[in-house]
């Protein structure tokens, strides 16, 4: 019997009452040759122009830049400022007087840097001076006071240890000239650096230590650096005032103005 490659129609009716989707697919992939014959074209058509952008057709930031802004964030913050002492401040312990601690500040940084302090304690704590600006490597000594309470119900203090007052150092870049206001580190709070937390530790007054010994050698460079402070600055040469005059040139021609009017009076009288 011959072969022969016609297809029984009879045949193709049956399949169809058992798949009747067959016919249907056939007759839509056989509408739509475009979309079949390269699938990746029509993907990139549809989607060409939305890449990366949103709704309002703004574009996304791309995943790199992200990852480097959060690396950023995790990265810790360049110090500027080297403290002395670095970890506690130490305080003689004298119940109902007030006594000071001294710390010491220098900006190690290439840029000018201003500083502030916070306590937490604001009430029974202060600074003196609260902030300023320092310029590259340029230092101050700082003076802290506290009133040290009575101990609750007669309990012992324990010296050498820790308290539960912390004082926080900040830094701020500035740019020359820039004078310290506190209004500062609130006005550039993402360009704040919290340099160092300090632990109060209060040491006893009437035992030599090596704490203490430091403590009263700062305390003395920090009232001598208040005296300078506090002194004006030494004249280098003649005080110019007014439109470029000096006081000794002013001083001698003044005299000879007088002198002058006192002859011409005279000869006028006579």
């Amino acid at each position: 019997m011959a072969m022969t490659d016609r297809q029984d129609p009879s045949a193709e009716k049956k399949l169809f009452r058992l798949f009747p989707f067959w016919q249907r697919r056939r007759t839509t992939t056989s509408s739509s040759p475009s979309s079949t014959q390269n699938p990746s074209q029509n993907y990139r058509s549809r989607h060409h122009g939305h890449r990366n952008t949103d709704v309002s057709g703004a574009p996304k930031p791309s995943s790199s830049s992200t990852i480097s802004s959060l690396a950023r964030s995790l990265l810790p913050a360049r110090r500027r400022l080297r403290l002395d002492p670095s970890t506690y401040l130490y305080f003689p312990y004298e119940p109902g007087k007030q006594v000071r601690s001294a710390i010491k500040l220098k900006n190690t940084s290439k840029s000018h840097t201003a500083f502030k302090f916070q306590t937490t304690a604001p009430k029974s704590c202060y600074m003196r001076p609260p902030g300023g600006v320092l310029a590259p490597g340029e230092s101050v000594f700082a003076t802290v006071f506290k009133f040290v309470e009575h101990p609750e119900n007669n309990e012992k203090q324990q010296l050498n240890q820790k308290s539960k007052v912390k004082f926080k150092i900040m830094s701020l870049k500035v740019k020359p000239g820039v004078e310290f206001v506190p209004e500062l580190f609130d006005e550039q709070k993402d360009q704040v650096t919290v340099e160092r937390v300090l632990r109060v530790i209060f040491l006893d007054a009437d035992r030599p230590s090596a704490a203490l010994e430091k403590l009263k050698r700062q305390l003395d460079e920090a009232e001598a650096a208040v005296e300078v402070r506090k002194k004006p600055p030494p004249e280098t040469g003649p005080r110019v005032v007014g439109e470029g005059l000096v006081i000794d040139e002013w001083k001698e021609r003044r005299e000879k103005y007088l002198a002058r009017q006192q002859v011409e009076a005279i000869d006028s009288s006579s």
